[in-house]
């Protein structure tokens, strides 16, 4: 019996009862003394480091607390911040006050401060990992009723990108101060931007003027009857974004686009043959029906391989699942994050997308608004603008004036509440074409004087925006080249006598 104990002893100090969650006390300390007796330290893990990442709530604290002084242009040194922290907590027997001065007094250069940030970070990270996997494998074992696997695949694979893209997952709140600090930084972004935008250029001068570009997590719905063209200007955005893509290093190592960006295509539709042969069309003013036929010259041919060999470096990837479903588009569209970069998303179309629960297929509205809410749900987690198409319904080719509003988007209630922008791809040349009245009558002289008023525009109508004025854009159509671009203005127009 008294082996039996004395080896039980043994197992019991091999073997402790519990593991400790990772963390480095030492490295906080010399982190926080470094802080305190340089405050330069802190700029070089600010943009990396929160007080959260720390282990000791006391550390957190003082972290916190420097941060702040330091923020405002004050001295932080433990004379400073003591007054903000508890004088009468307690660290072993020396008091508050005492620990902070110990901490300045053991402090190691500055030099030193990113790595021991970095370390402390990483530390974080993996305690963040091991309460995702806990989460993980007990939801696994006392699975509810309603959550198939699936979904739990779909909710562990969102914290774990949460995580690896911000090195937290929680998702909880921030303080307003981190808020009005990012639209600081927006502001100022904008300002010293080209087009001073505060969001992506879709490369069409006069529609940027009006939406500032694209905003991050902004859902955007382009609509239109067929026809139309909103297929085309989508690709246009989508190349026009790709083509202007400059990466800028990142204090972390990573890249983010300095202007531009990398582009996710989900072309439900058309193939990505076509989808490309379009693009080429555009770039190479060759009609693209030609290509297809292979009605074209040597000099056409040139045109199309060096036009070709720029589009193979372009930052465009494109996915041509039909009918895919949103919880597998925001799996694909998170992983191109994490490999490639994302900074726009173009869905072509949401109509045919499906929806993930049984429930919302057995009912086409039901199924729409869980799509569009989790377009909108995506676009805020990715922080990416998100150009979804969407289809209008036939009522519109029943009035008079067939210029699209908000009722006519099909299933219209969730689309027209989920988005943040809602744009109609309107051209009056498409309806005056199939109108034509018969030769030599005094209507076909009118119906002329309209087509030459019409051709080769196009006009953009932003019926919805949550942050900046609706209203008409003009575009330059060209129908062979399936191409939009901007209207010339008057004032580049050559001079003109009545």
């Amino acid at each position: 019996m008294a082996e039996a104990a004395r080896k039980f002893g043994t197992v019991a100090a091999e073997t402790p009862l519990y593991r400790e969650a990772p963390n480095n006390i030492e490295a906080e300390q010399a982190l926080l003394g470094a802080m305190l007796v340089n405050n330069d330290a802190f700029y070089r893990v600010s943009d990396f480091l929160k007080a959260s990442h720390f282990y000791e709530p006391l550390h957190r604290k003082i972290f916190e607390v420097s941060a702040e002084l330091i923020r405002m242009g004050k001295m932080a040194n433990p004379v400073t911040i003591k007054t903000f922290l508890p004088a009468d907590e307690k660290v072993g027997d020396m008091t508050v006050a005492q620990y902070l001065a110990r901490l300045a007094a053991e402090a190691v250069t500055v030099i030193n401060a990113a790595d021991y940030g970095r370390a402390i970070y990483d530390l974080a990270t993996r305690r963040a990992l091991i309460t995702v996997g806990e989460d993980m494998v007990n939801i696994a074992y006392d699975a509810p009723v309603d959550m198939a696997p699936r979904e739990q695949i779909e909710d562990a694979e969102r914290r774990l990108f949460e995580l690896a893209e911000t090195g937290r997952y929680d998702g909880g709140f921030e303080s307003f101060t981190d808020a009005v600090k990012t639209a600081v930084d927006m502001a100022n972004a904008a300002y010293m931007r080209d087009g001073h935008l505060s969001g992506i250029a879709t490369g069409l001068r006069d529609l940027d003027a009006r939406m500032g570009g694209l905003q991050p997590s902004d859902l955007i719905v382009l609509a239109g009857r067929p026809g139309m063209g909103k297929t085309s200007l989508a690709t246009n955005i989508a190349f026009n974004i790709a083509e202007a893509y400059v990466p800028a290093q990142q204090a972390d190592g990573t890249f983010k686009a300095a202007n531009g960006g990398v582009v996710g295509f989900f072309s439900l539709e058309m193939s990505s043959e076509q989808l490309a042969t379009r693009i080429i069309s555009e770039q190479t003013e060759i009609p693209s029906s030609k290509i297809r036929r292979g009605e074209i010259s040597e000099h056409d041919f040139e045109k199309l391989v060096a036009c070709s060999q720029t589009m193979q470096k372009l930052p465009l990837y494109i996915d041509q699942t039909g009918g895919i479903s949103i919880a597998q588009l925001a799996a694909r569209a998170r992983r191109l994050k994490r490999q490639r970069g994302l900074d726009v998303i173009v869905i072509d179309y949401i109509q045919l997308m499906t929806g993930s629960s049984k429930r919302a297929s057995e009912n086409r509205v039901q199924e729409i608004t869980e799509i569009t809410t989790g377009l909108k749900a995506l676009a805020k987690e990715l922080s990416t603008p998100i150009i979804a198409l969407s289809q209008l319904s036939r009522q519109v080719e029943s009035r008079d004036d067939k210029r699209p509003q908000l009722s006519d988007l099909r299933e219209s209630g969730s689309i027209e509440q989920d988005a943040d922008v809602v744009i109609f791809v309107y051209r009056e040349e498409y309806y005056l074409k199939n109108k034509e009245p018969k030769l030599g009558t005094e209507e076909h002289i009118k119906w002329e004087t309209d087509m030459n008023e019409a051709r080769g525009k196009a006009e953009v109508i932003v019926a919805k925006q949550r942050h900046g004025p609706t209203g008409t854009v003009g575009l330059a159509f060209q129908g062979e080249f399936t191409r939009f671009s901007d209207l010339a203005d008057d004032s580049h127009l050559p001079e003109r006598f009545e």
